[in-house]
């Protein structure tokens, strides 16, 4: 089932997720939702508090930009009470943007590489590095578990050039092709 994204200025997007059980009742159908739901949002990345569901989990598949980066290609894991234990390397700039802050992209800052531990969906755990643009997609989406967006990553100059565009998205003025949860 395809889920609404929650977009800017909800505010479970500013919750620090909690951790999943093991047992949660309907999680199988919920990792199905999750993968339904950014694929029909032509998203690469989705974590569970853009659907309103604020626990530690987050998917991702970084094949439609193998084409800039070769080692994206196959890159689809779900990642469950994921933990970055080391960032390193270089920090690089490039362009991001989110399904909950539709229509705004901007230059973030990152390291260039990171070791992450988190569960499979058998709830195997694994601890893996990563670089380049796929350490940028794992970043992004677990900052969302911890309650922080992309645009809290950018210049307070930028965030105020931003500050119209944030507010109609908060207020509902924007439009995409998927199906949203506005504010309140």
């Amino acid at each position: 089932m395809v889920l609404p994204v929650y977009v800017y200025g909800t505010p479970v997007l500013r919750k620090v997720a909690r951790e999943i059980e093991k047992d949660e009742e309907g999680l199988d159908q919920f990792f199905k939702d999750m993968w339904d739901t950014m694929y029909k949002s032509d998203g690469i990345g989705l974590a569970a508090p853009q659907v309103g569901k604020s626990v530690r989990l987050f998917v991702i598949d970084g094949t439609p930009l193998e084409e800039d980066d070769p080692t994206l290609k196959n890159f689809k894991q779900t990642f469950i009470n994921p933990q970055i234990l080391e960032r390193g390397g270089d920090d690089k700039t490039f362009e991001e943007g989110c399904l909950s802050i539709p229509n705004i992209r901007e230059e973030v800052i990152r390291p260039e590489k990171i070791k992450i531990g988190y569960y499979d969906i058998d709830f195997q755990y694994h601890e893996e590095e990563y670089g380049g643009i796929a350490a940028r997609i794992i970043q992004h989406e677990y900052d969302h578990l911890e309650g922080i967006l992309f645009t809290d990553k950018i210049s307070p100059l930028r965030k105020r050039m931003l500050k119209g565009k944030l507010g109609a998205i908060m207020k509902g003025k924007f439009d995409v092709s998927y199906k949203v949860k506005k504010v309140k």
